[in-house]
C-alpha cells in the first residue's frame, strides 16, 4: 500500500478557487496514474481527474473540465488538484487513489488505497 494524504480543502464562495493537495508516501512509477475522486452527502464516490504520472497526461469527468486542473511533482511525489469557477455542486470530500496498473478505471470499487479525505464546501 502507498499512504496517501489529501490536503487543502475549506470552505469558499461559489466562483472561487482552491487547490488540494495528494501526498504519497511510496514510490510512484511513471507507470501509475492517480487519481482524484469525490463524494458529496447521500451520494456514490464519483470520479473527477487523474495523471499518469511518467508523461503527465491528463484525465477529467465532464463535470469539471475547463474548470479543474491536476497536476504533479515528481520531486515532492504530490499530486495537485487547482480548482476554479467553484460550483456549489463541487461540495464533496475529495480523496485520491493509486492506480498501479494504469488501468484508467473511474470505478472507486477498482482501488483500494485512499487517504482520508479533505472536505471542500462551497457556499453561495
Amino acid at each position: 500500500q502507498v499512504p496517501l494524504v489529501e490536503s487543502g480543502g475549506g470552505l469558499v464562495q461559489a466562483g472561487g478557487s482552491l487547490t488540494l493537495s495528494c501526498a504519497a508516501s511510496g514510490r510512484i512509477y511513471s507507470s501509475h496514474v492517480m487519481h482524484w475522486f469525490r463524494q458529496a452527502p447521500g451520494k456514490e464516490r464519483e470520479y473527477v481527474a487523474g495523471i499518469r504520472w511518467g508523461v503527465e497526461r491528463t484525465f477529467y469527468a465532464d463535470s469539471v473540465k475547463g474548470r479543474f486542473t491536476v497536476s504533479r511533482s515528481s520531486a515532492k511525489n504530490t499530486m495537485y488538484l487547482q480548482m476554479s469557477n467553484l460550483k456549489p455542486e463541487d461540495t464533496a470530500v475529495y480523496y485520491c487513489t493509486i492506480d498501479r496498473r494504469g488501468t484508467l478505471s473511474r470505478r472507486p470499487s477498482d482501488y483500494n488505497d485512499w487517504g482520508q479525505g479533505t472536505q471542500v464546501t462551497v457556499g453561495l
